[in-house]
C-alpha cells in the first residue's frame, strides 16, 4: 500500500510543478508578491497531495518563535519538504542555495525572480563575501534568509557536518540566528520517489540564538539546539 501511495504522490508532485512552474510562468513578468504567491498555491498543492494521498499530515509547533520581518534562520535539513513548508509559514522567504540550481529551467527563473541567494561552492572566499553582501539587501527587504548550516540533506537520525557560512552572516548582520527542527525525513524520503511513510511530519520553531555570540558560541548553540531536538522529534 505505501508504495502505491508513494508512486502516486510522485505523480502528484510533477504534477503540481508542471501546472504551477509552467502553467502559471507568466506570472514571472509580475511583481514579486505574485510570483511567491505561485510558490505558495504551488507549496500548499503539494501539503494536500501529501496528506490525502501519503497519508502524511505536516504539523507547526513552537509558532511563538517564527520569525517576523528580516532575520536569519538555520534549519535542519532532511528531505525537499524542507523547501516547501517554509513558503507556508513564513512571509518571505529567501533561500541560500547552490548556483546551479539556478539555470535549471523554470525553477531557475522562478528563484531568480524572487532573488535568492545563489552561492558558488568553487568561490570558497569570494561565495562567503558575495552570500554576506546579498545576505544584507534581502534582510534590508525584510526577508527572512533561510539557511541549510549542513549544506545538504542527512538521514534522520544523522548529524551531518555545519557549515561556517551560516556563522558568517550571523557575525555580519548582527542578527538573532532562528532554529527550526525537523523529522521530515522519517516520511519523505531524501531521494528517490519510493519511500514516503504516512505519520506526522513536524517543523518545530526553536528559541533563537541571541546576537552578538562569538563565531564558536553560536555554532555550538546551534547545533546542540537543533539536533536535541530534531532527534527527540524522531523519538516521540
Amino acid at each position: 500500500m505505501n508504495l502505491i501511495r508513494s508512486l502516486l504522490f510522485s505523480l502528484w508532485l510533477y504534477l503540481t510543478i508542471v501546472l504551477c512552474a509552467v502553467g502559471l510562468s507568466p506570472a514571472l513578468l509580475m511583481p514579486h508578491r505574485y510570483v511567491m504567491g505561485v510558490i505558495r498555491i504551488w507549496a500548499r498543492m503539494v501539503l494536500f497531495g501529501l496528506r490525502w494521498i501519503a497519508g502524511i499530515k505536516v504539523e507547526m509547533r513552537g509558532l511563538e518563535y517564527r520569525p517576523k520581518g528580516g532575520t536569519l534562520v538555520a534549519a535542519k535539513h532532511q528531505s525537499m519538504l524542507d523547501v516547501v513548508v517554509p513558503f507556508i509559514l513564513m512571509d518571505d522567504p529567501c533561500f541560500v542555495l547552490k548556483k546551479e540550481l539556478m539555470s535549471l529551467p523554470f525553477f531557475g527563473w522562478f528563484a531568480w525572480k524572487t532573488k535568492m541567494i545563489p552561492v558558488d561552492r568553487e568561490a570558497h572566499a569570494k561565495a562567503l563575501k558575495d552570500m554576506v553582501q546579498h545576505t544584507r539587501q534581502r534582510l534590508a527587504a525584510n526577508r527572512q534568509i533561510m539557511i541549510f548550516p549542513e549544506g545538504t540533506r542527512t538521514q534522520p537520525g544523522v548529524e551531518g557536518q555545519y557549515k561556517p557560512g551560516v556563522a558568517a552572516i550571523y557575525r555580519d548582520v548582527d542578527s538573532a540566528c532562528h532554529l527550526i527542527a525537523t523529522n521530515s525525513g522519517q516520511h519523505w524520503p531524501a531521494k528517490g520517489i519510493i519511500g514516503f511513510k504516512p505519520g506526522t511530519v513536524v517543523f518545530q520553531f526553536l528559541p533563537p540564538v541571541q546576537a552578538g555570540l562569538k563565531r564558536g558560541e553560536m555554532m555550538k548553540m546551534m547545533q546542540e539546539r537543533i539536533e536535541t531536538a530534531s532527534i527527540a522529534l524522531l523519538q516521540s
